[in-house]
């Protein structure tokens, strides 16, 4: 017994860590990330992320220079049906920044956000 729902969210996700680069390391300017065990440094320390900064952030390093509206990005941090106050997105994108550096994520006025110029 178990809720297709579920299912079908476990798989998705699933499927959003294995696809794109199969090289679970990156580096992005100052920051090295990993992405199989979600840890980023940025030069000796450790950042930690909360579960939607992360998903986030991994958003925008699964495609380095697409551009993302706000209501991508809420599809992406809620399932259907989730009540999300008018400014979420911005809230994570300044923890993001503040977190990872003010230039990790570009503001595109009126389109949305993509992942900074490092």
């Amino acid at each position: 017994p178990f809720d297709l729902s579920e299912l079908s969210a476990r798989v998705a996700a699933v499927a959003r860590r294995y696809s794109g680069n199969p090289n679970p390391h990156i580096q992005l300017g100052e920051l090295r990330i990993n992405l199989s065990d979600r840890t980023i440094l940025r030069g000796d320390a450790r950042v930690e992320l909360t579960s939607r900064e992360w998903t986030l952030f991994e958003t925008f390093i699964q495609r380095p220079g697409a551009l993302f509206s706000k209501s991508q990005l809420e599809e992406r941090l809620y399932e259907l049906g989730a009540e999300i106050e008018s400014n979420t997105i911005e809230v994570y994108i300044s923890h993001l920044r503040k977190k990872l550096g003010f230039h990790i994520v570009d503001t595109i006025r009126g389109m949305g956000y993509r992942l900074g110029a490092t």
